[in-house]
């Protein structure tokens, strides 16, 4: 089965995650809580494609806890209630995480049918949003979490990132392709910040080389302008 690059690159530790060492370096508090094994309720607030989700999956197995994973865009009070009818059963045994993706598109009473299941313990909620959450978060919600501000990732340490897809991706391939001077550097420089669009642009870069030779920093700069 087709596997995304962005999945298959998704870091299984805090020391293997992209950017946020203010957040998940040696002495990030974020890190400290993880680690301490006692986790609150999270908001997790930043642009897309800077790990987030990806701290969200970390936390789930390293407190050994089902997460469920639900978009605020689609889900709504019934699926919430579906994931606690789920918690006196085998499949949810140390109790749910339950990461509700944009947060910000549920509305106030959606917002309010988290509130009886976050007091009681059924669940600890780790919300993401791309907006300002002081702004479009319930108070209520808010003054049970802790919030935490993702940044962009700077371009250095997205280049880490891309080598390593180039790798998968050749790895993937009967003849491995190479990379012009320049094309590393400009796919991480051009992305924004956001370690997701630049594994896209590595994986079209690689969809559309070929059989073989070399991925020319044209292309690159191609690629980067339409995304």
């Amino acid at each position: 089965m087709y596997q995304p690059l962005a999945d298959k690159i998704r870091p299984k530790t805090l020391d293997d995650v992209v950017g946020q060492r203010h957040l998940l370096g040696e002495n990030g508090l974020l890190r400290r809580v993880i680690e301490s094994g006692s986790i609150p309720n999270l908001i997790f607030y930043g642009p897309s494609g800077v790990g987030k989700t990806t701290v969200a999956y970390i936390i789930a197995q390293q407190t050994d806890r089902k997460l469920y994973h639900l978009n605020a865009t689609t889900a709504g009070i019934a699926d919430i209630k579906a994931i606690i009818d789920e918690l006196d059963t085998f499949l949810a045994p140390n109790g749910a995480l339950v990461y509700l993706d944009e947060i910000q598109y549920f509305n106030k009473k959606q917002q309010q049918s988290l509130l009886e299941f976050i007091e009681d313990g059924r669940i600890t909620l780790i919300a993401s949003t791309t907006e300002n959450p002081y702004f479009c978060v319930f108070n209520a919600i808010l003054s049970r979490s802790t919030v935490f501000e993702f940044k962009p990732v700077n371009a250095r340490d997205v280049e880490g990132a891309v080598l390593r897809a180039v790798d998968i991706m050749n790895a993937r391939r009967g003849t491995p392709l190479t990379l012009a001077d320049g094309v590393v550097r400009h796919i991480s420089a051009s992305c924004g910040g956001d370690v997701r669009k630049a594994m896209n642009s590595v994986e079209l870069l690689f969809s559309a080389a070929g059989e073989g030779g070399v991925i020319t920093l044209e292309d690159a700069k191609a690629i980067t302008q339409r995304s």
